[in-house]
C-alpha cells in the first residue's frame, strides 16, 4: 500500500476521538473542581494518540494512559471523567487552568514542568528521537548535521525544550512548533510535507509499522520519564498517585499496561514492512469480506484473522508447506476434514473454517482468563496444539507462574523445549518458543492491519 493510501486510514485510528477542548464555559465551571475523595470522580486531561487515549475498533477506550488512570481510579473507588484534548499545548492550558486534577497525556517529566506543576509518577521511559523520511539523504548523525534540516515539532511539547538546548550551542539550527500532535506531524514526514521532526519513542514505533519511510536519523535525548502532572491546587492527588504507581499494585499495573501495549514491539525490517503493506493492497483487500464474515459467525475479530492469515501464508489461497498444510489460513488435512473444508485452497472455506477453529481453542480456554491475554493463548494454541499448551499451563502453575497471563506464559512456554522441564509433562517435547514468536508477529501485523477494518 502506498503512503497516501494509507493516511486515510490511520487517520481513522487517530482522530476517532479527536472533540473539541472544553468550552470556555465548562473551564470556568471545573476550575472550582471538588477533589475526588470529595465527589468521587476523578477529572482527567488526555489527548488522542496510539500511547494515551483512543477507541478500539468496537469503540471502546484503550490506549496505556487510560489503562493505568482507569487501574489508579479504580483503586481508590472514585469515576473517571476524561477530556480530550487535540494538542499539548490544550493540555497543558488545562492543567494551568486548574480545570482537571490529572493531566496523562505522554508528557515529558521536565524541570521547566516541575518547576510550575505538581509533579506526579513516572510510568515510561522514553528517549527522543530525531526522525525523517528515509530518502532524505544523508541524514544527520550528530547535532552539527541539524542545522541542514528545517524541524517542525509539536508546540508546548518537550522536544522544544530539547531544540532550544541544542540552540543554545548552533545558533543556525532550524525548528518551528507547530499545533498538531506527534503522530500527525509524523505523517507529513512520512509523506514528505516536513523533512524530519522529534518524536518520542514509543510513539515512532507505533508510527513505523504504518510509515515504513519513516527513519530514526538519531537520538537527541538519553532515557526520560512519562508520566503525570495536576495542577498545584491539586498537589494532594499528584502525591497520592505517585504514592500508587511505586506500590506494588501500581507496579503491577504498568507490568500489564507494557505488556499490552509495548512489550510484543519488536523493531521492523524495512523490507518486510514495505512486502506487508504492498500485500495489504494487492492481496488483503481481495478477502475483507470474508474476513468480516468470519467474524459475525464466530466472533474472533476480522483484523485478528487477517493477521493470523498474513503469518501463515502471506494471504496466498495456493500456499502450501513442506509438511501438507495448505491454504490461506494454513489448514492441516486432519483440521480441514474436521471442519468440514472440501478445498482447503478456496479462500472463503479456508478462512471460515480456521476463523471456526480459532474460536475453539478460545471457547476451550476457561473464561475466568480476561481479554486480551485469551486471545493470545488462542493463538498459541492454534500454533503448537491445545495439548502442549495445556502442558504448559500446568507448568506455569508448577513454577508458581499464572497460567491465566499472557505476560508469564511468554517465559513457560518455550520450557516444553528444555530438557529439564518437557520429560515430566504429558505430551512432552514442543518447540515452545515458536508460540511465543508467532503471537508477537501477529500482533505486530494486526497494528498494520487494523486500519483497513475501521476505515
Amino acid at each position: 500500500m502506498s503512503i497516501k493510501g494509507m493516511r486515510p486510514l490511520l487517520f481513522g485510528v487517530i482522530t476517532i476521538l479527536l472533540i473539541p477542548a472544553c468550552s470556555s464555559e465548562s473551564q470556568r465551571a471545573n476550575q472550582n473542581l471538588a477533589a475526588p475523595s470529595e465527589s468521587g470522580v476523578l477529572h482527567v486531561a488526555t489527548r488522542n494518540g496510539s500511547t494515551t487515549y483512543f477507541l478500539d475498533r468496537h469503540e471502546n477506550p484503550t490506549g496505556p494512559e487510560y489503562a493505568l488512570i482507569t487501574e489508579y481510579a479504580a483503586a481508590r473507588g472514585w469515576e473517571v471523567e476524561w477530556t480530550m484534548y487535540d494538542s499539548t499545548s490544550a493540555v497543558i492550558q488545562a492543567l494551568d487552568d486548574s480545570s482537571v486534577h490529572l493531566a496523562a497525556a505522554g508528557l515529558t517529566l521536565n524541570t521547566l514542568r516541575n518547576a510550575k506543576y505538581a509533579k506526579g509518577p513516572a510510568h515510561t521511559e522514553v528517549t527522543e528521537q530525531l526522525v525523517c523520511h528515509r530518502e532524505l539523504r544523508p541524514l544527520p548523525d550528530s547535532y552539527d548535521g541539524l542545522s541542514d534540516f528545517e524541524i517542525v515539532v509539536t508546540e508546548d511539547s518537550s522536544y522544544v525544550d530539547t531544540l532550544k538546548e541544542i540552540h543554545a550551542d548552533l545558533a543556525d539550527i532550524q525548528f518551528r512548533e507547530d499545533s498538531r500532535t506527534s503522530e500527525l506531524i509524523l505523517t507529513e514526514v512520512a509523506e514528505k510535507n516536513i523533512p524530519c521532526t522529534v518524536a518520542d519513542a514509543n510513539i515512532v514505533n507505533i508510527m513505523q509499522r504504518h510509515f515504513p519511510y519513516l527513519e530514526v536519523a538519531m537520538d537527541l535525548t538519553d532515557g526520560r520519564n512519562l508520566g503525570w502532572y495536576a495542577p498545584n491546587k491539586f498537589r494532594a492527588i499528584a502525591d497520592d498517585a505517585h504514592e500508587w504507581m511505586n506500590s506494588r499494585e501500581g507496579d503491577q499495573a504498568i507490568g500489564r499496561m507494557e505488556s499490552r501495549y509495548y512489550s510484543y514491539i519488536s523493531e521492523f525490517d524495512f523490507v518486510d514492512l514495505r512486502a506487508l503493506n504492498r500485500s495489504i493492497d494487492k492481496r488483503l483487500k481481495r478477502y475483507i469480506d470474508e474476513f468480516e464474515t468470519a467474524e459475525e459467525s464466530t466472533g474472533m475479530p476480522a483484523d485478528l484473522l487477517a493477521a493470523l492469515a498474513y503469518q501463515e501464508s502471506n494471504w496466498n489461497p495456493k500456499a502450501v508447506s513442506p509438511t501438507g498444510v495448505r491454504g490461506i489460513m494454513m489448514l492441516t488435512q486432519a483440521t480441514a476434514e474436521e471442519l468440514g473444508v472440501e478445498d482447503r485452497t478456496d479462500p472463503e472455506e479456508s478462512i471460515e473454517a480456521g476463523a471456526r477453529y480459532l474460536a475453539d481453542r478460545h471457547e476451550r480456554l476457561p473464561e475466568s482468563i480476561p481479554e486480551p491475554d485469551r486471545t493470545y493463548l488462542a493463538l498459541a494454541s492454534y500454533n503448537i496444539g491445545r495439548g502442549h499448551l495445556l502442558d504448559a499451563r500446568q507448568l506455569a502453575r508448577e513454577l508458581g507462574k499464572n497460567p491465566d497471563s499472557w505476560s508469564d506464559m511468554r517465559e513457560v512456554l518455550p520450557l516444553k523445549a528444555d530438557k529439564r522441564y518437557y520429560p515430566s509433562t504429558r505430551y512432552g517435547y514442543a518447540r515452545g518458543y515458536e508460540p511465543v514468536h508467532y503471537v508477537q508477529r501477529i500482533r505486530n501485523y494486526r497494528d498494520v492491519i487494523k486500519p483497513v477494518f475501521t476505515d
